[in-house]
């Protein structure tokens, strides 16, 4: 019999038994609990008004006891119940129902489980649930992944009352959580002074519609991109080179696709961020400004998992595949859709990069075509836990960015043709290996390789020349740290040894130069740190302390760190943080049309001369109060860096072309303020810093930073309902100084004659933006984001930059401008 007649078959034996059994006629239930009895020797107690009238459909006999009471109850109200092994009695069920929402945001919670010793169900999207219970006395259970577990009576949940029951996450009860929800549902403020991301209960920011990590942290007050690009982040007034950015314990020297403005770490494999901006733990060095720490999910999945996503810029994969119990996969890979179409949003973004650039303005006698540019990253992690007490995790990551374009001129009455490229590429691993010895003690090991290489390639098609720079850097690192729990005491102390590699190479054929430079520095660092909580849990103070020793420079640096948090009441707290850091690399700009003026910034290592080794103190006061919905959070601080150099500051008109060592230092405020409504959450952010530079070789002995942007407002509000999430908010900030010619004296010796530096202001930066979600649950297992965004709605004219260039005995000034209006959809199948 083939395939077809026996589905038939299936179907027509189907269809002929539900009619037989729609066919069959009701009978009072009385009967049918007179057969039981006499079949089963089984006695029934219950009122006989209670079952008068109520028909039910003929039970097989031959099915068991059991299931005959099974089918009877599917069929009626009724809940039977053992008196003893012979009497069973017969009552009415109840029906209970609620509503589950989320305690900090009041949004409902779909698919919490309700249960009772006998039955469950689940809340649908409005949080809804209704069940049965045998009696108004039962306990009735409310659980929800990542939430505080509770107990209801039936009787508080009649359907007369579907009262709304609030479920509160269980970090609220973790110590390490100060302020959950700090700007939105996700985001979470800790003792020790740092702000958690949670990707896996991300709600959404204005203008995004991914969880973007980069893009994230510049909503915290005291955290902004002075370019909008997330290659630039500026924390407390620092330089980009100045943040430390790991990605699994794996130090990364690339962050940005599309040359930064998007982060280059993949949203569906990027778990969680920590943002320490003060009192960073021992255990880190680097970072003299701040640190952004980045983790994967760490658990291993009983089930396949995994997403598909588009937008108007990338495709995105991800799946997370079993291995057994004790093993999974997770593959995350990402690429830019340009080779298929080029949306506004490309086209916006392209815009951007090349503004001002040879790429967008060449040779008047050379014509530019054939622009192409394209990005990828990949990431593969294999999490293993060979026992209860051993966890292993190997991470992978690969980063690539890619630009090209011809230029085409007549050189010797023919016409000649060139390509020209940059790119920008990132390759490492990691080994992460931790132990728990016991319930007191365990040991982490880790271990990484992270390489990175800029490389432009220039054809100068008029002057028959070849122009070759690269930028490579080779990092391993090694951490072996050991913790140790008793009581409200907390050890932990470690060896930390990192070797870094950086070289720089400049050819030219035409005529022949090349000028190639490598610098290694191996450092080597010991540290302790110590947490301790009284027994009430209202004062927390990690105090720590790093030793470094740098072989090449036979020098020792010691940094003491400090953590202080202290709970005055319910509603106000008290923190105090500080730290010593150092680090040995930095990026400079030569020139501003290096590597072809894209990324024209390159790595280099500390020479403990004319490029010092960074060195910064910071110290920290700040308070919170928090009561009901509101929440104020405010942080004043005082920051020295020494060891800059004017080459890694960007200046792009007085001081361009120095080669300066010196330092700067910051005084500043954060303040933020947040209320959250039902649905809706809304804060303002506010930061304010005076940003000053100290170069005693420079005519100015102090003026404002290139990063001087003394006031910062952000106003956002996310309001969530059932299926559509809306974001909308609005950023406004002083401009950024910058210098201009003397008027009437512009130009001197054949250089442009700049005034006293930073002694004025580009025009004060204001950008709105607006994001929309809807999420839909398909199936059990299968759901569908639909999201767009608008970037700059108004289309605002921002500066980002100014600079000057002498032509015809004349000064000319150029600008560099932000993102106009810009959209992005997402589409995205989460299965």
């Amino acid at each position: 019999m083939n395939q077809t007649k026996t589905n038939y078959l299936i179907f027509l034996i189907s269809f002929l038994g539900i009619f037989v059994v729609n066919a069959q006629s009701k009978i009072p239930l009385k009967n049918v609990l007179n057969e039981i009895t006499t079949q089963h020797k089984i006695q029934f107690n219950y009122n006989s008004d209670l079952v008068e009238n109520v028909e039910v459909y003929p039970i097989q006999k031959e099915l068991s006891f059991k299931e005959k009471l099974i089918a009877i109850e599917k069929q009626t109200d009724f809940i039977f119940t053992h008196i003893d092994t012979q009497i069973i009695g017969i009552s009415s069920s109840t029906i209970i129902c609620g509503y589950v929402n989320d305690f900090s945001t009041k949004a409902p919670l779909s698919g919490a489980t309700v249960k009772t010793n006998t039955d469950y169900t689940v809340s649908n999207d409005e949080g809804f649930f209704e069940l049965r219970v045998k009696n108004t006395s039962e306990k009735v259970i409310i659980q929800f992944i990542g939430y505080q577990t509770i107990q209801e009576q039936a009787f508080d949940l009649t359907s007369e009352n579907c009262k709304t029951i609030f479920l509160r996450e269980k970090s609220e009860t973790i110590s390490n959580i100060t302020i959950n929800g700090y700007l939105v549902k996700g985001i979470d403020k800790t003792i020790s002074g740092s702000t958690d991301i949670d990707f896996s209960k991300f709600t959404l920011l204005p203008g995004l519609i991914e969880s973007d990590v980069l893009q994230t942290v510049q909503a915290l007050p005291g955290i902004r991109s002075v370019d909008e690009t997330v290659s630039n982040i500026s924390i407390r007034g620092g330089s980009n080179d100045q943040n430390l950015i790991l990605w699994d314990d794996i130090k990364m020297y690339q962050t940005g696709h599309f040359f930064g403005l998007i982060s280059s770490f993949n949203p569906e494999i990027t778990q969680t961020a920590q943002v320490i901006n003060n009192g960073t733990n021992a255990s880190f060095s680097d970072g003299v400004s701040g640190t952004i720490h980045m983790k994967t999910d760490n658990k291993i999945q009983t089930e396949f998992k995994g997403s598909l996503s588009l937008n108007f810029i990338n495709v995105n994969a991800f799946i997370d595949v079993p291995l057994g119990k004790k093993s999974s996969l997770q593959l995350a890979a990402r690429r830019s859709i340009d080779d298929w179409i080029k949306t506004p949003t490309y086209h916006n973004y392209f815009k951007r990069v090349t503004q001002s650039t040879e790429i967008e303005n060449n040779d008047k006698d050379v014509t530019n075509s054939n622009q192409e540019f394209n990005f990828y990253d990949t990431s593969v992690r294999w999490l293993y836990n060979p026992t209860d007490k051993d966890f292993i995790r190997i991470n992978f990551i690969l980063i690539d960015n890619n630009l090209t374009f011809d230029e085409t001129a007549i050189v010797n009455n023919a016409t000649e043709t060139k390509q020209s490229s940059l790119s920008q590429h990132s390759i490492a691993g990691g080994i992460n290996y931790l132990r728990k010895w016991n319930a007191k003690f365990s040991t982490s090991l880790n271990m990484y390789e992270t390489d990175y290489t800029l490389k432009a390639f220039n054809a100068n098609i008029l002057n028959n020349q070849r122009f070759l720079q690269e930028n490579v850097i080779s990092e391993t690192g090694f951490k072996l740290e050991g913790i140790y729990s008793k009581n409200n005491w907390k050890y932990s102390n470690g060896y930390n040894f990192v070797e870094t590699k950086i070289t720089n190479l400049n050819d030219v054929d035409n005529p022949r130069f090349l000028r190639l430079f490598s610098n290694v520095i191996r450092e080597h660092a010991i540290f302790s740190q110590v947490e301790y909580h009284n027994i009430d849990e209202n004062l927390t103070i990690k105090p720590g302390v790093r030793i470094n020793y740098i072989e090449k420079f036979n020098k020792t640096i010691i940094e003491p760190r400090l953590s202080i948090h202290k709970k005055i009441n319910e509603e106000f707290s008290v923190e105090i943080l500080g730290e010593f850091k150092h680090q040995s690399t930095s990026q400079i700009i030569n020139f501003q049309n290096d590597f072809l003026g894209i990324e024209k910034r390159r790595w280099q290592l500390s020479s403990n001369d004319s490029i010092p080794i960074l060195k910064s103190k910071q110290a920290s006061i700040g308070f919170t109060y928090k009561k009901k919905q509101w929440l104020i959070d405010a942080v004043g601080y005082y920051k020295l860096v020494d060891g800059i150099t004017t080459q890694s500051q960007g200046f792009t008109t007085k001081y361009e072309f120095n080669k300066n060592k010196g330092s700067y230092d910051a005084l500043g405020v954060d303040f933020l303020v947040r209320k959250n409504f039902k649905n809706l959450n809304t804060w303002l952010s506010y930061s304010f810093i005076n940003n000053t530079y100290s170069f005693d070789d420079l005519v100015e002995k102090q003026f404002p930073s290139n990063f001087d942007i003394t006031h910062s407002f952000t106003f956002g509000s996310t309001y969530t309902s059932k299926f559509v999430i809306f974001s909308l908010g609005l950023n406004y900030a002083t401009g950024k100084p910058t210098s201009q010619p003397v008027i009437g004296n512009e130009i001197n010796d054949n250089k442009v004659n700049f005034d006293t530096a930073n002694n004025i202001r580009q025009k004060d930066y204001l950008r709105a933006d607006a994001s929309a979600m809807y999420k839909k649950q398909i199936t059990d297992r299968t759901s569908v984001d639909i999201g767009i965004s608008v970037w700059n709605i108004f289309n605002n004219k921002n500066t980002i930059n100014n600079y000057y260039r002498i032509s015809n005995d004349n000064v000319n000034k150029y600008s560099r401008y932000s993102l106009g209006t810009t959209p992005n959809f997402l589409l995205k199948l989460n299965f």
